[in-house]
């Protein structure tokens, strides 16, 4: 089995990602042809036979009790509400129902200590707008509703996955204070003109009146730090590279430029003052995970293969 994998999305082409004007809180739309760019992306990248497979992506309960996790299925799966109300209505005992219910429907088993741990996050976005139109045109499907309203129309039907989504700000993109809105070339201009010295780099020097490079190093590595407890541990120390529920603890992020290389430096344990020797294009996807499936060594995986062979191995099993 493969190594859990982080799938970074940028967000598609907006007028501002074209001509390098700065862009963290403004809530700029994407583009018509950044758009189709994405829709495309989401046709090559996305599916059973691809690059991200929706069936693969984290899908794990928090914290729940045996009691809370049953409530929790008779709302969610009308094959297994079906079988636990008949067997109740009889008078077993909720634990017994729910073993015998279990072996017919072997998906919904407990793990030894009764409870699930985490919550139905496969999916982390970014709270502007851009990132999330982006994952609306991804086409991955969901389970249940975005936690937004939808900014526009679908790309189709979705590649139902069973999962939700989480809008978490350690993901928006970087805060550019006083440089909000305006291009490098502007903001070394700004700076000459009042009397500030050298280059600027923003990996070193960050931007007032916003984040610094320590901020933001803060924030990623708060979400890094959930990502490998919630889905990667759990899946590197399984017999078999999986969850409970048979997924292989992959995620995908769906955000903006800065912050997504930022993150990939964090994730390969190097500092923001480094500088990414790597870029990311508007619509561009890279993938995250770990050498010989050690959580201690994570890496940026440069090229991640096509997962035909799980599809094949299935169809002969």
């Amino acid at each position: 089995m493969a190594a859990p994998r982080v799938f970074i999305v940028r967000h598609g082409e907006t007028e501002w990602s074209l001509n390098g004007r700065h862009t963290g809180s403004s809530d700029i739309p994407l583009t018509a042809n950044g758009e189709k760019r994405i829709i495309a992306t989401g046709r090559a990248l996305v599916g059973d036979d691809r690059l991200i497979v929706p069936r693969q992506l984290s899908h794990i309960l928090k914290n729940v009790s045996v009691d809370q996790w049953i409530v929790y299925l008779l709302f969610s799966t009308g094959y297994y509400t079906k079988l636990l109300f008949s067997f109740t209505s009889f008078g077993f005992p909720l634990g017994k129902a729910h073993k015998l219910v279990s072996r017919l429907h072997p998906e919904h088993r407990l793990v030894e200590n009764h409870s699930w741990r985490g919550i139905l996050y496969f999916a982390y976005v970014s709270p502007r707008k851009r990132a999330q139109r982006t994952f609306e045109l991804l086409n991955i499907g969901v389970s249940g509703p975005l936690p937004w309203q939808l900014h526009g129309g679908s790309a189709g039907g979705g590649l139902k996955c069973g999962a939700t989504v989480e809008v978490t700000e350690d993901i928006r993109e970087w805060d550019y204070g006083d440089y909000e809105g305006i291009t490098s070339p502007e903001i070394r201009r700004m700076r000459a003109e009042q009397g500030i010295e050298g280059t600027w780099d923003i990996w070193r020097d960050g931007c007032p009146g916003g984040e610094s490079p320590q901020d933001v190093t803060d924030r990623l590595d708060r979400l890094i730090a959930d990502i490998r407890k919630k889905y990667h541990e759990p899946a590197l120390n399984s017999s078999d590279g999986q969850l409970p529920h048979k997924k292989s603890g992959d995620v995908l992020i769906v955000a903006h430029g800065h912050i997504l290389r930022a993150f990939s430096m964090r994730w390969a344990g190097k500092t923001l003052q480094d500088g990414p020797a790597f870029l990311l294009e508007a619509g561009g996807v890279g993938t995250l995970s770990y050498e010989h499936h050690n959580i201690d060594e994570p890496a940026i995986l440069l090229g991640g293969a096509f997962v035909v062979d799980i599809l094949e191995k299935e169809a002969q099993a």
